[in-house]
């Protein structure tokens, strides 16, 4: 197996949700498992702090949703012995490394990136600078390790083309092939969480209604009301997943239940057809529960032990560092760079 090098990241914008451990988490602790049998691969977790700042974000905030990413990675099975967690302000060498890979980026390129368009809206005359710069940055961090794959959603694979890209760029203006070609990392498997209020809306952080996203933090009663509450139809569960294709909050909501229990869709259906969504929500609460609870007490226990988590991220951040500064290095001198 040739060695690897995988780089993960999470903005803290805003409390974690079952659609970040679902969609995200949990398949990098399954990777990190895998990965941990051949010493020689490397997996890094990055709290992407410096990209927070290019949305508009309440930096009173900041530190304390930092610290629960930190302390979610470890809930949610990530070994920080096994795997570097970091945060991406404490590493220098990326935005150093951002800066040489602007001056070589085209604008055509960074006009092609569609979340730019989406999160500028229609006055992209007075969106910011780091928004649209946001996919340079990101190539940065990815490359600064020479990683060589990043999971990601699909909403992010164009992202990662882009570090490709400008790996080859740089590597072609060098004369070189110093920067290995980063692939996208891609699990078909992976669940899609959907908003609890509107089933054609991912899950997301940004949503205005609390309501929509069930946080790993909710305590056990507000996650019952988050469910109770969820939208749904009138009409009982089929008993064949084909039949779902235009109830999209049923659809949402029997999928949560078959990723926490690991069933397949149609074996959901089966299990629970004909019957009503008033005595489905139930079932998937205490599926919710039995799943978030004990992440929810890690989380809290591994932030009242604040020396402990500071610990993991300062050795994180001195790992990410020795790393990231001999790869800087070598990337001056191929710019023609005078070192001191």
């Amino acid at each position: 197996m040739k060695d690897q090098r995988i780089l993960s990241g999470v903005r803290p914008t805003g409390h974690i949700h079952l659609g970040n451990y679902l969609g995200a988490i949990r398949q990098w602790v399954h990777l990190s498992s895998s990965l941990s049998q051949h010493s020689s691969n490397e997996q890094l977790f990055c709290i992407v702090d410096q990209h927070a700042l290019t949305t508009p974000t309440d930096t009173k905030d900041l530190a304390s949703n930092t610290h629960t990413i930190a302390a979610a990675y470890i809930a949610c099975g990530i070994n920080p012995d096994e795997n570097t967690i970091f945060i991406q302000s404490h590493v220098p060498a990326h935005t150093e490394l951002a800066w040489y890979l602007s001056c070589i980026a085209p604008l055509g390129w960074l006009n092609r990136m569609t979340q730019f368009k989406d999160k500028a809206g229609k006055d992209t005359g007075q969106a910011h600078l780091g928004l649209y710069a946001y996919p340079v940055l990101m190539a940065a961090d990815i490359l600064i390790y020479r990683a060589t794959q990043v999971p990601v959603g699909e909403d992010q694979k164009q992202h990662v083309e882009l570090a490709r890209d400008l790996a080859g760029l740089f590597n072609r203006h060098c004369g070189t092939d110093y920067f290995p070609l980063p692939e996208p990392f891609i699990n078909k498997a992976t669940a899609r969480i959907m908003s609890l209020r509107d089933g054609s809306k991912k899950m997301s952080k940004s949503d205005l209604s609390d309501y929509s996203r069930l946080h790993l933090t909710d305590d056990n009663d507000l996650l019952a009301l988050k469910i109770r509450k969820a939208k749904t139809d009138s009409d009982p569960i089929p008993d064949n997943v084909k039949d779902l294709e235009n109830r999209l909050e049923a659809l949402n909501l029997l999928g949560i239940y078959a990723n926490l229990t690991e069933q397949s869709l149609q074996a959901v259906c089966q299990q629970f057809a004909g019957q009503f969504f008033s005595a489905f929500k139930p079932i998937l609460t205490d599926a919710v529960i039995a799943t978030l609870q004990p992440i929810r007490e890690k989380i809290f226990q591994l932030k009242d032990e604040k020396t402990y988590l500071q610990q993991i991220l300062h050795k994180g951040s001195e790992t990410a560092n020795r790393l990231s500064q001999r790869h800087l290095r070598e990337i001056r001198s191929l710019l023609g760079l005078v070192e001191c």
